[in-house]
C-alpha cells in the first residue's frame, strides 16, 4: 500500500507584475496584476498553487496552513479542504478567505498528483484531451487600434472566441463592438463582458444593438448580485446571445442560487476563488443537474487540468494578463493551439515549475 510522506512546510509569496498598458473594465481600472502563490512541501516533494488577489491573501493561507494542513496527509484533500472551511466560521469564508482555501487545495491537487506520477487531469479522471478557449482582454481603456490589432492577432494565431471589455461608456459601446466585428471578420465569435456596469434598461437596449454585431455572449450586463435582473435580462436578449456570470462565486450556495434564478445560460467558475479545483468541480456538478453549461474565468494553466474532467464543459478565459504572467513565471507553461488547450500528461500534477529568480524583481 502506497504511503505519502505528511504536509510539512509552506512557502507564500506573492508578486505584483505590471500590465503591458493601462487596463479598465466597466467599474475598475488598474496597472498591475498580483498573483499570491503557496508551494506545499511532503517529503521532498511539492505541489504549487496560485490565486489572483490581494497579497494579504497570503496571511490567510499560512494561517490555515498551520491549523488545518501541517502533518496531515496531502492524498485526503476532501478532508483537508472541509477542516480549511470550517476553519473559518468565525472570519468569513468568502472572498479573499475563500482565496487562500483556493490556492491551497490546487496545490494538494498539483502535490498528490506528482506523488503518484501523473497529471491532474488524469488524477481528476479525463473526458476531454484538450478544451476551447476564448481570447479575453480588449479592455475599455484601449485606443480603436489597440483593440482592433489584439482581436485580430488571436484570430489570426487560430483563436475563433474573442471578448472585449464595455461598460466605461455605455455611449461609446455600440461604435467599439462594430469596430471590432469589422476588425475580426463574420466568422470569429464575438463576446462582450460589462463587469456589472449597467443598468437593466442600458443593458437590454445595448443587447440589440451588439446583437446587431452577432454578439454571442453578454457576461455580467448587471451585476451578478443582482439575480433577479440578470434573470429578465436573459428573457429579452436576442435569440443566440447567452447571458454568463459566475465568476464572483465562492461557494457552491452561490451558484445553486444563481442556477436557481434562472440568471445564466453559461455558468462561470474560478478555480482560483470557489475553494480550488474541489470547489470547481462541485460547482460543475451542480450546473449539470440543471442543464447549464460551464466555463472558467481566467487562470489558463489551471483550469485547462479541471475543464479536461467537466463533461459539460464550454471554454476557458484566456485572459491577457495571466497569459502573460504565466509564461514569463512558469517553466512548463502551455500555450494554446488553435483555440485549444491540452494538458502534458507525461508530465506529472500540473507540470508546472515555478520560476523564482525571475520573479523576486516582482515581490510584494
Amino acid at each position: 500500500m502506497f504511503t505519502a510522506p505528511t504536509l510539512s512546510k509552506a512557502d507564500i509569496t506573492a508578486y505584483s507584475v505590471p500590465t503591458d498598458a493601462p487596463e479598465a473594465d466597466g467599474t475598475f481600472a488598474w496597472n498591475a496584476t498580483t498573483i499570491v502563490l503557496v508551494e506545499l512541501w511532503a517529503g521532498n516533494e511539492s505541489g504549487i498553487g496560485y490565486t489572483y488577489g490581494n497579497r494579504a491573501i497570503a496571511k490567510v493561507a499560512e494561517h490555515l496552513f498551520n491549523r488545518c494542513l501541517n502533518g496531515r496527509s496531502p492524498l485526503d484533500i476532501a478532508a483537508l479542504n472541509l477542516a480549511m472551511i470550517g476553519a473559518l466560521r468565525n472570519s468569513g469564508s468568502r472572498g479573499m478567505a475563500a482565496m487562500a482555501v483556493s490556492m491551497l487545495d490546487v496545490a494538494l491537487w498539483d502535490l498528490k498528483a506528482r506523488l503518484l506520477g501523473c497529471s491532474v487531469s488524469q488524477l481528476m479522471g479525463k473526458v476531454h484531451d484538450r478544451v476551447p478557449i476564448y481570447g479575453s482582454g480588449g479592455f475599455t481603456s484601449y485606443s480603436d487600434s489597440r483593440l482592433t490589432q489584439q482581436l485580430t492577432d488571436w484570430v489570426n494565431a487560430g483563436i475563433h472566441m474573442v471578448k472585449m471589455k464595455v461598460g466605461s461608456d455605455p455611449t461609446a459601446d455600440p461604435q467599439r463592438v462594430r469596430t471590432a466585428r469589422k476588425a475580426i471578420g463574420d466568422a470569429p465569435d464575438l463576446m462582450v463582458d460589462a463587469n456589472g456596469a449597467y443598468s437593466v434598461k442600458q443593458a437590454l437596449a445595448l443587447a440589440e444593438l451588439f446583437g446587431q454585431q452577432r454578439v454571442r455572449w453578454f457576461e455580467e450586463p448587471v451585476s451578478s448580485d443582482r439575480l433577479e435582473d440578470l434573470a429578465l435580462i436573459r428573457r429579452r436578449t436576442p435569440a443566440g446571445m447567452e447571458i454568463a456570470a459566475g465568476e464572483y462565486g465562492y461557494d457552491p450556495y452561490y451558484f445553486r442560487r444563481m442556477l436557481e434564478s434562472g440568471a445564466v445560460d453559461v455558468l462561470q467558475v474560478d478555480a482560483t476563488r470557489c475553494c480550488g479545483f474541489s470547489g470547481f468541480l462541485g460547482a460543475a456538478h451542480i450546473a449539470a443537474s440543471y442543464g447549464i453549461p460551464v466555463s472558467a474565468h481566467c487562470a489558463p494553466s489551471l483550469h485547462m487540468h479541471v475543464g479536461c474532467a467537466v463533461p459539460g464543459f464550454r471554454n476557458i478565459e484566456y485572459f491577457h494578463d495571466h497569459v502573460r504572467i504565466e509564461r514569463m513565471l512558469f517553466d512548463g507553461f502551455i500555450d494554446q493551439k488553435n483555440g485549444y488547450l491540452q494538458p502534458d500528461v507525461s508530465s506529472p500534477g500540473l507540470g508546472l515549475a515555478f520560476k523564482k529568480q525571475d520573479a523576486l524583481k516582482f515581490a510584494a
